[in-house]
Formats: structure tokens, C-alpha cells, sequence
């Protein structure tokens, strides 16, 4: 299992993050929820995506696209603002060909938002933050599995 460093958004000191585990992240020093933000390859992304018990959303990106350059900080802002409520997952379509594959990937970036390892929406191309908080938070919202995991 790999771990990640997360500097807590409220006291400001570093956390190992895993990248799946059960229950949720949280501040070793104030216990504050953090966001869960952590990277998955062909080789464990049924553990760490599909078997996440939060709502998952999945970004396939490319390390030499434009587009996914100006997503990412926007999806990361995502994970911070619902830490506790929503996991993102970043794969790269470069590293992880089966997963592209497996997914249909043809544009990047491409989004897909996970609940119970079930894909329930899915979204091609850039867009705003606020069209992507919305998009997020209805998928999220209309789900009725989500908090009964947690």
C-alpha cells in the first residue's frame, strides 16, 4: 500500500495519507478530516478506486495535456473543499493503458465519478469549477448509498 504526505488544511502539519484504507483520513495532530487525494495505476486501482467506500472521482489525465494542467488544481480544490465526503483518484492514461482501455478513455482529461466501484457519471474535456462542483455534487447528492460506508 503507498501513502502520500497531505499537509493538513487546518493546523498545517504533514499526514501520511494511504492510498485506500477503511474509514477516513484524518490529521494525526488535530483530527481534522482531510481531503483524500491520491494517485492509481493498472496495478491497484480495484483497491484503491473500486474499493473505496466514499464516492470516488476519477481523473484520467496526461502529463502533456493542457487541459488536464488546468483541471487538476481545480478537482484538487474539489477534494479539499468535501475532505471526508469524496476520494479523487488521479490516473494517468499514459502509465495505466489497461485502465484507459478498460474505460473507453479517448480525450483527456476525462472524468468519471465511482460509488461502490459502479461508474454513475462520466465527463470529457475541461470545464469550470463551478460547472464541475455542480456536476459533483449532483452525482454525489443523488446517490442514496453515500454515507452508509462511511
Amino acid at each position: 500500500m503507498t501513502e502520500n504526505i497531505t499537509v493538513c488544511p487546518h493546523c498545517a502539519k504533514p499526514n501520511r495519507v494511504p492510498s485506500s484504507a477503511s474509514g477516513l483520513p484524518r490529521c494525526g495532530h488535530c483530527h481534522q478530516l482531510l481531503p483524500w487525494i491520491v494517485a492509481a495505476s493498472d496495478g491497484d486501482f480495484a483497491e484503491v478506486a473500486e474499493g473505496a467506500t466514499l464516492p470516488v472521482i476519477v481523473d484520467f489525465w496526461a502529463v502533456w495535456c493542457g487541459p488536464c494542467r488546468t483541471v487538476s488544481p481545480v478537482l484538487d480544490q474539489l477534494a479539499h473543499e468535501r475532505a471526508g465526503t469524496v476520494k479523487l483518484v488521479k490516473v494517468d492514461v499514459d502509465s495505466s493503458p489497461h485502465l484507459a482501455r478498460r474505460f473507453g478513455i479517448q480525450a483527456v482529461p476525462t472524468l468519471m465519478i465511482l460509488i461502490g466501484g459502479k461508474v454513475l457519471a462520466r465527463r470529457a474535456g475541461a470545464a469550470p469549477a463551478a460547472a464541475l462542483r455542480s456536476w459533483v455534487d449532483g452525482v454525489v447528492s443523488q446517490n442514496p448509498m453515500v454515507g452508509k460506508n462511511s
